[in-house]
C-alpha cells in the first residue's frame, strides 16, 4: 500500500505513566478525552490556548475514591439527555485488598448548579459501588419510554455472563441498578460473557442491538423502544472471541440514477478471524456477509471505527490491530462483473498495539482530529494540509473562538486538483462553498420553473373570471 495514500500527520503524543486497555478510551463533553491506565491514574487530554497558540495539554484528574493500588478496567462517560444537565463519568476498577480483589463502579456526577460540566468538581462527587462480578465492558446509551421520554443510561458487562443496568435516580440524585430486562429485553439469556456491546436508533421508535462475546457468539435483535418488545433477532457463531461490534448506515446507489439507499450494517471483528460487516441487518439479518480482505494479516484487530474522511458521503472503516496497524477500507458497491466489497485504501505502521480510535473534533475549529489510543500512550493524528495547484485565495474572518483571539484569518484555498482525503480548515471551506454554491443553484433553477408555470395558470383561469363576472352583471 503506498504510503502518500495515507491521509495524516501526527500531532502530539502523549505517553502514560502505564498502560491501557481497550475499554481505556472515552470522549468528555464535546471536545476532551479521558484516558485511563490500568495503575489507577486517568488522564484529561485537550487543548488550550497558551501564548496565543493551541497547544495540546494532558493532564491528571485526582477522581476520588481509587486506591492508589487499584487497576482500572474501563471508563465511559455521556452528557445527559435533555431537559436534564450535566456530564456523566463511569469507571470500573479492581482493588487488591491482598487475599482477594474486589471490583468497584464509580459514578461520578455533580448535581451543583454552575458544576454540572466542570471536570474537577465532578471528580470529586462520587457514587461507590462495590461490585459481584469482574467488569467489562462499560457503554451508555440513550433509552425512550413514555412515562419519562429520553434518559442516557450506563450498561456494564461482566464476568457472570449478564449485562448490568445503572439508571438515575431523579428524586435521590444519584444513580442505582435496575433489572436490565425491563429496558432491554434483548439483553437476556447471554449465551457468554459479553466483550462488546453497541445500539443504535433507527425510525419507527426501534433501537438496533449488537454484543460481541468470549465464546465467539454474536449477537443482533431488532427492538421496539416503547413496550420495550424483541420483534426479531439473529446469532451467529465465530471460532474466538470477539473484540468488537459496531452497528452504523450506509448509502448506496440503487438502480434508478440519483437515487440512494440507506441500510444498516454490522461490523464485527474478532481476534483470530477476518473482520466482516453484515449488510442491510433490518431486512436480512446475519446472512449477507463481506469480508475484509487482509484484514487477519496483523494479529488480532482489536478496535473499529467507521466515519466518513473525505466527506463524501460513503464510510470509511478503520481498523487498529495488535500487530501495531491501522487500516482503511473504502465500500465498493456491486458493478458489472464484480460484486461488492470493502477495498483496502491504506494502512499505517505504529510502534505499539493500537487499543481504542475516537473522531472528535479536540481543538473546536469545526473539524475534526483522530484520536488513537495505543499501549504506550495516546495519539493525535490530523488530516495532511498540504495541497497542489493553487489558483486562488480568499480571506474572511475567522470565527473560531481561539484562532480569533490571535488575530488570525482563515483562506480559503481553491484549487484545482480532484478533491483529496484532506479536509483542513482551507480544503474544507473549499468543499462547502462548492456545496452552497450548488445547492443555491438548484433553487434558483426551481424557483424559475415555479415562475414560469404561474403565467400558464393564469391564463386558463382568465376566460373563467371574466364569465364569472359576465354572469354577475346579467343578474
Amino acid at each position: 500500500m503506498l504510503r502518500e495514500a495515507y491521509p495524516f500527520v501526527e500531532d502530539s503524543f502523549s505517553r502514560f505513566p502505564s498502560q491501557s486497555n481497550i475499554y481505556g478510551l472515552c470522549q468528555a463533553g464535546q471536545q476532551e478525552l479521558l484516558a485511563a491506565t490500568l495503575k489507577g491514574k486517568v488522564v484529561c487530554f485537550r487543548y488550550q490556548e497558551l501564548q496565543h497558540k493551541i497547544r495540546p495539554v494532558a493532564k491528571e484528574v485526582q477522581f476520588t475514591y481509587i486506591p492508589v493500588d487499584a487497576e482500572i478496567v474501563s471508563i465511559d462517560a455521556f452528557t445527559k439527555s435533555p431537559p436534564k444537565r450535566g456530564l456523566v463519568v463511569g469507571i470500573t476498577f479492581v482493588k487488591d485488598s491482598g487475599d482477594k480483589a474486589t471490583p468497584f463502579l464509580n459514578i461520578y456526577c455533580d448535581y451543583e448548579p454552575g458544576s454540572e460540566f466542570n471536570l474537577e468538581s465532578i471528580a470529586q462527587s462520587c457514587l461507590n459501588l462495590e461490585l459481584q462480578f469482574t467488569p467489562f465492558h462499560l457503554y451508555h446509551t440513550e433509552v425512550q419510554s413514555e412515562d419519562e421520554g429520553r434518559e442516557t443510561v450506563f450498561l456494564l458487562s461482566g464476568h457472570d455472563q449478564r449485562i448490568h443496568l445503572y439508571k438515575e435516580n431523579s428524586s435521590l440524585h444519584q444513580f442505582e441498578e435496575q433489572p436490565v430486562e425491563r429496558l432491554f429485553p434483548e439483553l437476556e439469556d447471554l449465551p457468554s460473557n459479553v466483550l462488546w456491546l453497541d445500539m443504535l436508533s433507527v425510525a419507527g421508535g426501534q433501537r438496533l442491538s449488537a454484543f460481541g462475546c468470549q465464546n465467539g457468539c454474536v449477537g443482533l435483535a431488532q427492538v421496539s423502544q416503547t413496550e420495550p418488545e424483541v420483534l426479531q433477532s439473529w446469532r451467529f457463531q465465530f471460532d474466538s472471541p470477539i473484540s468488537s461490534v459496531l452497528l452504523f448506515p450506509l448509502s448506496c446507489p440503487s438502480g434508478e440514477e440519483g437515487v440512494e439507499i440507506k441500510s444498516y450494517n454490522l461490523l464485527v471483528t474478532s481476534t483470530i478471524e477476518m473482520a466482516v460487516v453484515y449488510r442491510d441487518v433490518q431486512e436480512r439479518g446475519l446472512s449477507r456477509s463481506v469480508c475484509l480482505s487482509e484484514s487477519d494479516q496483523w494479529d488480532a484487530v482489536l478496535c473499529a471505527l467507521v466515519i466518513d474522511l473525505d466527506f463524501d458521503g460513503q464510510k470509511e472503516v478503520l481498523l487498529g490491530t495488535y500487530g501495531q496497524e491501522m487500516l482503511c477500507y473504502k465500500f465498493q458497491p456491486a458493478g458489472t462483473g464484480r460484486e461488492e466489497e470493502f477495498q483496502l485504501q491504506w494502512r499505517r505502521s505504529f510502534k505499539s498495539p493500537l487499543l481504542s480510535i475516537i473522531y472528535l473534533d479536540l481543538t473546536g475549529d469545526g473539524l475534526r482530529e483522530l484520536a488513537v489510543l495505543t499501549l504506550k500512550g495516546l495519539h493525535i493524528l490530523q488530516l495532511n494540509s498540504r495541497r497542489k495547484d493553487i489558483v486562488s485565495v480568499l480571506t474572511f474572518p475567522c470565527t473560531n473562538k481561539f484562532l480569533k483571539s490571535a488575530g488570525h484569518t482563515v483562506h480559503v484555498i481553491c484549487c484545482c486538483c480532484v478533491p483529496c482525503l484532506q479536509h483542513t480548515l482551507p480544503s474544507t471551506a473549499d468543499l462547502v462553498l462548492k456545496r452552497l454554491a450548488l445547492r443555491v443553484s438548484a433553487l434558483t433553477a426551481g424557483s424559475d420553473l415555479q415562475s414560469a408555470k404561474e403565467p400558464d395558470t393564469e391564463g386558463d383561469e382568465a376566460p373563467a373570471r371574466e364569465e364569472e363576472c359576465a354572469s354577475q352583471t346579467s343578474s
